[in-house]
């Protein structure tokens, strides 16, 4: 079965990314459910947004990735500091913490299944057993004071302490 959703999600996402750009838009402007940005530094040096459902779970913050490791996932463990950003939010710094198995982590991903909108939702819930064994999933810890908050601030934590934060 694992093989099945290995081909699924990645398909699922090209579809998705079709209407990246309106949603883009759309979460920027209005808000879009639990839609936010995700600003994370790549190897690079540059910030890249990635477009990701923000899971609550007892007043905590949690993304992830239902296949495992991806671009976003590799950056974010290669430099935990980050931005959230959405209509509904201001820029707020956060750092990421990989979850390991256990309880936090099977509450963050349950929440896919109530969070998530249709039909992200019903392909989270008939991926659980998939979604459990391989999909990484972070708390976002917000990062005191948040101030403003940009990808290169977050980056590079000599900046915020140059600038008073």
């Amino acid at each position: 079965m694992s093989r099945f959703w290995h081909s699924v999600w990645p398909a699922f996402y090209r579809f998705i990314r079709i209407f990246e750009p309106v949603v883009r838009r759309l979460t920027r402007r209005f808000g879009l459910g639990d839609t936010v940005e995700l600003a994370v530094r790549r190897r690079s040096g540059r910030s890249r947004g990635i477009l990701l459902g923000l899971l609550r779970v007892r007043g905590d913050w949690y993304v992830g990735h239902p296949n495992g490791e991806c671009g976003w996932t590799r950056d974010l463990d290669r430099d935990p500091d980050a931005v959230v950003s959405a209509a509904w939010l201001e820029p707020t710094a956060v750092r990421a913490s990989l979850l390991p198995p256990g309880e936090e982590r099977s509450d963050a991903i349950g929440a896919t299944f109530r969070q998530h909108p249709f039909p992200g939702n019903v392909l989270y819930w008939l991926a659980r057993r998939h979604i459990r064994a391989v999909g990484r999933y972070y708390r976002l810890d917000r990062i005191e004071p948040i101030g403003v908050a940009t990808p290169e601030i977050v980056a590079r934590p000599e900046v915020v302490a140059e600038r008073g934060g």
